[in-house]
């Protein structure tokens, strides 16, 4: 009798503890979904057409974007990506990277980088500029964010990101620093980066591009920063503006030596 006792207490404690022990917070959890469907991220598709469109000739003048420069010399691809936004003295402006592509299409391929700008997102050459960015950044992953402060200008585009991130605006007087400002926030069950500091910046900042499940299209940075103005109830930023790059600067400095996951896959 006392060795059935015995046992079944045993069995008590063990369904006690079981339960217990394989519990996850819900940040684990989606962490874990994250990664199960990063094997075979449809992202991968993007990047091979933004790699055919890099050697394709196209455009009124028939060429490619082979000898585009997006900041490490013309046609250095590799590790471009981790030091976007920056300065370039053709232009005299910090441009991000779909900036600096656009710069690059009108210029060696004759397209009118005005058009595209105002065409919707997943339309036309904007669909196009998806696979860029999805291969250019891919050729930079697991690189340390690194965005040069060098000139006058970068400085400048830092100072004016972190007065946009802060300013409060629109009908719920929202900013970008009140979701993403602090540490230990959440909405729909996610955690959300803080943005001002490291780790959250890096990884924030360096894990776009990235696939949406939820609208099974793969969106830039310019895309996400659009998609946070409305969010906030703002007007929409032009596309490649100074607003959306200065943000881009502020959020990737804040993140330099985070490790660059783009592009990465979000729900």
């Amino acid at each position: 009798m006392r060795t059935t006792t015995c046992l079944s207490l045993l069995v008590l404690a063990g369904s006690i503890a079981l339960p217990a022990a394989a519990q996850k917070t819900t940040a684990e959890g989606i962490a874990e979904y994250r990664a199960l469907l990063q094997d075979g991220n449809p992202a991968e598709l993007f990047e091979a057409k933004g790699e055919d469109l890099w050697k394709q000739k196209r455009g009124p003048k028939g060429a490619s974007m082979e000898k585009c420069d997006l900041g490490k010399g013309p046609g250095v691809v590799k590790g471009a990506f981790a030091e976007l936004p920056r300065y370039f003295p053709d232009t005299g402006r910090v441009q991000d990277m779909e900036s600096r592509l656009l710069t690059c299409m009108e210029t060696l391929q004759g397209f009118d980088a005005a058009a595209i700008a105002k065409t919707p997102f997943g339309q036309g050459e904007q669909k196009n500029l998806e696979g860029l960015v999805a291969w250019i950044s891919a050729e930079s992953k697991g690189l340390p964010l690194n965005l040069p402060q060098s000139h006058a200008s970068e400085r400048r585009a830092y100072e004016v990101g972190k007065r946009l991130f802060f300013l409060r605006a629109g009908p719920h007087d929202f900013a970008c620093a009140t979701c993403h400002g602090a540490d230990g926030k959440r909405i729909r069950l996610q955690d959300l980066p803080n943005l001002t500091k490291n780790p959250g910046a890096g990884e924030g900042f360096g894990a776009w591009p990235a696939y949406r499940v939820s609208s099974g299209e793969l969106w830039g940075m310019q895309r996400r920063l659009n998609d946070c103005f409305r969010q906030q109830r703002f007007p929409y930023p032009g596309y490649a503006s100074d607003v959306t790059v200065a943000l881009a600067v502020y959020m990737g400095v804040n993140g330099k030596g985070g490790k660059t996951t783009a592009p990465a896959i979000k729900r």
